[in-house]
């Protein structure tokens, strides 16, 4: 059934296409409305025309990024919308935040992160886009024996790429190195190891996570984390999250989850949810 509505959206596709060709631009909306509504089914159902891939790995919902490349000329596009409780005066809703990676092979990726905020902090609001990230995914190493998968990822944060009111006084640098083992057919450990600067000062931050994930079903799985922020000359931030995610196909997932400080100096909560998925920028 799938591959007859396949065929069928291809063959008014084509004939759509001549007819731009030949300079014959449709009179009817509705069937301009139609080419775009078909390439809209069509485009995210990549893996439709070629090789089944295994099932999308994210770097989201926990803070523990994956040592996963996103697949050879695939577009993947990780969204996540939140509500962060810094304190009883301080609110963080993003909305959402967006990271875009590109496989340009089977070693490296490409990534662009985005995020729209609204904040509120003592009385006064404030809302816009980011700073934009850029970066990228290098895999360093496959799993062997207790060896870990191992990959390096490299952010630079743009400093006034982005509302007014969000720039910062110097480019952020991030780096991390995310390692994974497999403990079993359901069970996965991650961790991650980094350092990211604040955009004010020159004063690094330390990073760590660790996390560990479950398959519960083919489709259902969920993760318990332990992660946090260590700067040079200050307290450290300690927190704890968990979540659920749900694969509604091999190219699309969804996910909720949630999390709460342990020091005091850590954000009070946070709540979750996502949906992420993929796509091949070329056809066969």
């Amino acid at each position: 059934m799938m591959n007859q509505k396949i065929e069928t959206y291809l063959k008014d596709i084509h004939g759509f296409t001549l007819k731009i060709r030949k300079n014959e631009v449709p009179k009817k909306s509705s069937e301009l409305g139609f080419f775009v509504l078909a390439f809209i089914h069509l485009f995210p159902l990549g893996s439709a025309f070629g090789q089944e891939l295994p099932p999308i790995q994210l770097d989201r919902p926990d803070q523990t990024e994956c040592s996963n490349i996103t697949p050879l000329k695939y577009i993947q596009i990780e969204n996540g919308f939140s509500i962060e409780n810094v304190d009883d005066e301080h609110q963080i809703l993003t909305y959402p935040s967006s990271l875009w990676k590109y496989g340009v092979n089977e070693k490296l990726e490409l990534r662009l992160i985005t995020e729209v905020v609204a904040e509120k902090f003592n009385g006064t609001k404030s809302n816009g886009i980011l700073p934009i990230t850029l970066g990228f995914k290098v895999a360093l190493s496959e799993e062997k024996g207790i060896l870990p998968k191992t990959s390096f990822i490299g952010h630079l944060t743009t400093s006034k790429i982005g509302s007014h009111v969000f720039r910062t006084t110097y480019f952020l640098p991030a780096f991390r190195f995310t390692m994974q083992h497999t403990l079993s057919k359901k069970i996965g450990l991650a961790y991650n190891l980094g350092v990211e600067w604040n955009g004010e000062t020159g004063e690094p931050t330390y990073i760590y996570t660790l996390t560990t994930g479950l398959s519960l079903t083919k489709k259902l799985g969920c993760y318990a984390e332990i992660y946090g922020f260590i700067p040079s000359h200050s307290q450290a931030d300690h927190r704890v999250d968990a979540g659920f995610t749900y694969l509604i196909t091999n190219n699309l997932i969804t996910d909720i989850s949630g999390g709460v400080g342990i020091t005091p100096n850590a954000p009070k909560n946070y709540l979750a949810f996502g949906i992420s998925y993929r796509f091949k920028t070329y056809r066969n």
